[in-house]
């Protein structure tokens, strides 16, 4: 239905979009997700040609929109868009909203549009609404007139730009069961969320946007449940992180100690928490991981996860293969560390060693 190659978009500057690639399916429900700021929105103004593509290809069933005899605007008929800010005209009823569109650029009948218009109503929940303006409606209300406005267009896709962001959580369900209903309609559909258990249950695809490039697509229970890359997995359970490079067999370990509290304390772990991360850290840096003469190089990461409050390190350091926990004869520092690292995992590959652990 919809393809689209190597399509790139640039603000001066500001590059946005890097290379996409994609194909959609008729019926077919993506979800899109990632960090603010990744070119989620831009991805969809780009589809319907709100903003034009730096380069690149987009096609309809075939048709090149960027085609310069392309009709642009009937192709846009062809694909509905829901924004964050509703867009209804103030001074227009809500039936006068939904009924605009057709009858000016469908050329419907006004009855045939009213007819349709009070059946959307029905549809999204607003039967009752059809001659309240905008201002007397609630956001939520006022999102699922905008949903019937653009169905009132009978688009084959509708592309829908973070269409919850700016309710609050009793609205946004009421948003999101209009949207369900749709999907087990079979709408095809683009959906911009930060709502993840959504993403997860109504999706048939997931894309995981960040740096301007889909950097991860799967089926959601791929994505949600084992992504197989770093940053997905990071943003999927809310994984916040920390990272520090030994480099010199001085290094300042007070600096380190001051860093770990630091990053403790914003992720609002307790004291205990705290203590023990210093604690193994120490430990194994101190006392057992290998050090050269002049330059250690071990690298420190944890991770904390603000959906699980789980912790994880990893520590990675060049060398012969070691293991520092696999010693037979244990003294204190070791069975320190081993009360504190849960589940360890030892691994070597090309010289480096990976020794990772739950707290």
């Amino acid at each position: 239905m919809i393809s689209v190659k190597h399509l790139s978009k640039s603000f001066g500057k500001n590059v946005v979009l890097t290379d996409v690639n994609l194909e959609v399916s008729k019926g077919e429900i993506i979800t899109i997700i990632g960090p603010s700021g990744t070119g989620k929105s831009t991805l969809l103004r780009c589809l319907n040609l709100l903003e034009k593509p730096t380069s690149g290809e987009i096609t309809i069933d075939n048709i090149n929109l960027l085609h310069p005899k392309t009709n642009i605007r009937k192709m846009r008929q062809r694909m509905g868009m829901v924004f964050q800010s509703f867009n209804l005209f103030s001074h227009l009823m809500i039936l006068e909203n939904i009924m605009l569109g057709p009858v000016s650029l469908l050329k419907i009948p006004r009855q045939q549009a009213y007819d349709e218009a009070l059946e959307l109503l029905k549809m999204v929940g607003l039967a009752d609404k059809g001659y309240a303006y905008p201002d007397e409606l609630s956001g939520g209300q006022k999102q699922r007139a905008a949903i019937a406005r653009t169905l009132a267009m009978k688009p084959e896709i509708v592309l829908f730009d973070e269409p919850t962001s700016a309710l609050d959580p009793t609205m946004t369900s009421e948003v999101l069961s209009v949207i369900r209903k749709l999907a087990d309609e079979g709408m095809t559909m683009m959906i911009i969320t930060h709502e993840m258990n959504f993403a997860r249950n109504v999706s048939t695809r997931v894309l995981y946007m960040d740096e301007g490039v889909i950097y991860e697509e799967g089926k959601p229970a791929e994505i949600f449940s084992h992504p197989k890359r770093e940053k997905t997995r990071s943003f999927i359970h809310k994984i916040r992180s920390f990272s520090f490079e030994i480099k010199s067999r001085d290094f300042d370990y007070i600096e380190l100690s001051v860093m770990l509290e630091d990053f403790c304390r914003k992720q609002l772990m307790s004291s205990k928490t705290l203590n023990l991360i210093q604690l193994v850290i120490e430990e194994l840096v101190t006392n057992k991981l290998p050090q050269a003469a002049e330059t250690p190089d071990i690298l420190i990461s944890i991770g904390y996860s603000e959906e699980s409050g789980g912790v994880e390190i990893s520590m990675s350091y060049r060398g012969s293969e070691f293991n520092p926990l696999s010693a037979e004869d244990a003294d204190t520092s070791l069975r320190i560390i081993r009360d504190i690292a849960k589940n360890p995992v030892h691994s070597y590959s090309d010289g480096i060693n990976k020794l990772e652990f739950k707290i």
